[in-house]
């Protein structure tokens, strides 16, 4: 018994914070336009240089030179609401005749959200992992909203997301409580640019003062010297090096049980794929809306002896996204020997599933 609660507690201990980088990046040395950049991404790797977040581009800084570099960003003559943390704006709660402009950021005041010139100044409210009660700074300056993103990137995570009704009660009670008066800003911007791959990472990472449109028709994405790999757009017709990326998940629409395709993945490329953070379900959930089954085989199985999930990386499953319902067996699990899928449909959450079923699968390319 002692041995048996000694590794349990060893396994939480291993529940790893660490991010992982989605995507294998490619600096290729070659002077292109945009567009003959993006063909040749496209025909040799994934595409373009797509970035999630800052993990992402930090990976890609260490690959590239001190020069113009162009990435994945184009603008278009469409603009959409998205959060600076690159979660999809599925949930929105305007006031009344809001939007009513061509303002692309917005402000929370009394429970109800605003557009608003991103030129302004307000105070504002960053998301952070390190305030385990409330994961919500308040920041008593006023800045323009592109420097309060930078602001709460470089010392907490990001400009708050509401991403639910829920979420926003929470920021409204927040604000109440913390006696904040007058609009702050949240995370939610719009605009008008879009990666190659048609990803809905909404990460910006621009240079001061960008984009600017300066000469008219810059509507490509650049990496600009001496500006900490901070972006600038700039006219697609100049030839600069470029950045492609190669996915490090793929779908694989055979129908196998869980142990063939375990070991398709093992011969074939690396793994099944672990699912240790939410941006690694946030990959898996664009992957599998291809699946020609109702679920998809992830890397999880269940270790009977303890009635535990474990992933194949050898990790515990430390976040959680499971279906109600799934993620605890009975004690007599080892009847009918479980591993975990997702749902490639609907809000896309783990079930567990008898191991001869048989479904697609998602590989990992590229080792931890």
């Amino acid at each position: 018994m002692e041995q048996t609660l000694y590794f349990i507690l060893l396994l939480i201990a291993l529940c790893s914070v660490s991010e992982c980088v989605q995507r294998q990046y490619h600096f290729i040395n070659v002077m292109k336009t945009w567009t003959e950049a993006q063909r040749y991404c496209r025909e040799n790797y994934t595409d373009l240089a797509t970035v999630d977040n800052m993990n992402d581009m930090n990976e890609l800084k260490k690959s590239v030179n001190d020069g113009r570099v162009w990435i994945g960003l184009k603008k278009t003559s469409v603009g959409k609401w998205q959060w600076s943390s690159g979660d999809p704006a599925l949930y929105l709660n305007w006031a009344p005749t809001q939007p009513d402009g061509t303002d692309d950021c917005a402000f929370i005041s009394n429970g109800q959200w605003y557009d608003y010139s991103c030129s302004n100044s307000r105070a504002f409210i960053c998301s952070s992992s390190n305030n385990t009660n409330t994961g919500l700074v308040f920041v008593n300056q006023t800045k323009k909203w592109r420097d309060a993103q930078s602001y709460c990137r470089q010392n907490h995570t990001d400009l708050v997301s509401v991403r639910n009704q829920n979420e926003n009660q929470q920021l409204q009670k927040f604000i109440n409580e913390s006696h904040i008066s007058g609009d702050v800003w949240i995370g939610l911007f719009r605009d008008s640019w879009q990666w190659s791959d048609q990803s809905n990472s909404s990460f910006r990472y621009w240079n001061t003062g960008e984009p600017n449109n300066a000469g008219g028709n810059e509507n490509c994405a650049e990496i600009y010297p001496n500006a900490q790999g901070q972006w600038n757009d700039y006219f697609c017709n100049y030839q600069f090096p470029f950045v492609c990326h190669e996915d490090k998940l793929i779908l694989i629409k055979e129908k196998l049980t869980w142990s063939e395709a375990l070991r398709y993945c093992r011969q074939n490329h690396v793994d099944l794929v672990s699912v240790h953070s939410e941006e690694i379900q946030r990959d898996v959930m664009n992957v599998v809306k291809q699946a020609s089954t109702e679920a998809v085989w992830l890397g999880l199985h269940n270790y009977c002896l303890m009635n535990m999930w474990l992933w194949l990386s050898g990790e515990i499953v430390c976040y959680q996204n499971w279906a109600p319902g799934n993620g605890v067996e009975p004690e007599d699990c080892n009847l009918e020997k479980r591993k975990g899928a997702v749902q490639s449909g609907g809000d896309q959450r783990w079930i567990s599933r008898p191991e001869t079923d048989r479904l697609n699968f998602i590989c990992s390319r590229y080792e931890e």
